[in-house]
């Protein structure tokens, strides 16, 4: 699972459906709805926020967004509309650690739309985030840290 940090929109399709999935994942499973993935590194920032639901559906709200955006048709009564906005923080280590893993798979998966990506220094944040100071993430599993 990864729930990621950067705006959707320097995803791929193959990238974007696949985020879509996973969230709907999240979603149910801060609802309580399935058994598996409850302790998820990525998830837990949602779980720690002050209304996990509102947040997941407004991280949700904006892959939505991004697959309309793209004419793509990801099913809008997944998400409950009724949500608060609500803000997240993640690190500047986070957003540039992401920016460089994406890219890294897109370089593989979709060459066109890593011509387009590889010249940004780093990626915007998903609009749930508020980036502040620090290094990658501790909740991000990194092999060189095992």
């Amino acid at each position: 699972m990864r729930l990621w940090s950067i705006h959707p929109k320097y995803l791929d399709a193959k990238g974007l459906v696949a985020l879509w999935r996973e969230t709907l994942l999240a979603k149910y499973v801060l609802e309580g709805k399935t058994k598996g993935y409850k302790n998820h590194p990525q998830l837990n920032r949602f779980k720690k926020s002050k209304k996990p639901l509102d947040s997941i559906n407004h991280y949700l709200a904006v892959i939505h967004q991004e697959a309309l955006s793209r004419k793509y048709n990801f099913d809008r009564q997944k998400v409950n509309w009724n949500f608060r906005p609500t803000s997240l923080p993640v690190t500047t280590g986070q957003i540039q650690y992401e920016t460089i893993h994406l890219l890294s798979k897109i370089k593989r998966r979709d060459p066109k739309k890593y011509e387009e990506l590889k010249t940004l220094l780093t990626f915007d944040p998903h609009p749930l985030f508020n980036v502040i100071d620090g290094d990658i993430e501790e909740w991000e599993i990194i092999a060189s840290r095992n």
